[in-house]
């Protein structure tokens, strides 16, 4: 088990990170979200021990990371570095006997990440002769052919398109099956609520949101309403009591009240003028949450 204890660190005057506490068990996922600078690369970095900080402890299975034996770790960065005139199996050995493996075992693992990931190339290919995206996907398999304990991601989704990022997402879940503890960051909140089990957001390097994603969606109450084609006018709906707001996109609706009880009223009027096809109350969506809490600027 991962384990923050009360991680503060300072640049200069600047707090980058105050009194962080959250753990990742094993066999979970946790998505760490924020704006720009809100602390999330930090945080990587001193779970790394590649930043010292000034407060409080990073634990793996209760003994400091700073005196383990850091093979079992893997790890993605946001800069992402390959060598692009070594052929993509030397590459992937390389970083796989940094992590314990030996050339057979790297060699005899690659083939099936690559059909994975789908890779579109060659392992005699040099690195520079593929694609970006391949790339990118190679990089991938260097982080995760040794099956790490600790896997920690830093904005793994950027740049691939939706086939790419579902490939990665299920290389995720073949880890966390396998008892891996997960931690990645990323601004695409679809990602994190597909993925994720736990959350952490941080704001200015405090945290203001910990704890499951269904249970934090559900604090904020359900008040958003979506429905298609209902039997209300435009006009209707807005001067709904209780209705703050209406967004209508072709045949849908998507209202925001002012609370939740005034969702059985609408559905009441919407269903006694004639059928309805689609009515769904749900709490606000990961995305909407991260801009409420990290305020206009994010």
């Amino acid at each position: 088990m991962l384990e923050l204890q009360g991680l503060t660190k300072t640049f200069g005057g600047q707090t980058a990170v105050h009194n962080e506490t959250f753990s990742v068990a094993p066999g979970t996922i946790m998505g760490l979200i924020g704006q720009n600078g809100a602390g999330k690369t930090t945080t990587f970095r001193m779970i790394l021990n590649f930043l010292h900080p000034d407060n409080g402890a990073v634990l793996w299975n209760g003994r400091p990371m700073a005196v383990q034996d850091r093979a079992f770790i893997g790890y993605l960065p946001e800069e992402r570095g390959l060598y692009p005139k070594m052929r993509v199996a030397d590459q992937i050995v390389f970083f796989a006997q940094l992590h314990g493996l030996s050339r057979a075992e790297a060699l005899a693992r690659l083939d099936k990440w690559m059909d994975r990931f789908q890779v579109k190339g060659k392992k005699t290919d040099k690195v520079k002769d593929l694609s970006k995206g391949n790339q990118q996907k190679i990089q991938l398999i260097a982080t995760l052919i040794h099956m790490p304990k600790l896997l920690i991601l830093d904005e793994p989704f950027s740049g691939l398109d939706p086939v790419n990022a579902g490939l990665l997402e299920d290389g995720i879940r073949l880890l966390k099956d396998n008892g891996s503890a997960i931690i990645f960051s990323s601004h695409d909140m679809s990602n994190v609520e597909e993925v994720s089990d736990h959350l952490v957001m941080l704001r200015n390097g405090e945290m203001v949101l910990n704890g499951k994603v269904g249970e934090i969606r559900q604090q904020f109450g359900r008040t958003k309403v979506y429905l298609e084609q209902p039997p209300l006018s435009d006009q209707e709906l807005q001067d709904f009591p209780g209705v703050e707001k209406v967004v209508h996109q072709g045949t849908r609706y998507t209202l925001t009240l002012s609370d939740p009880t005034v969702g059985h009223a609408l559905f009441e009027a919407a269903t006694a003028k004639g059928y309805l096809p689609e009515f769904s109350q749900q709490p606000p969506t990961l995305d909407e949450i991260f801009k409420l809490k990290a305020g206009a600027s994010a």
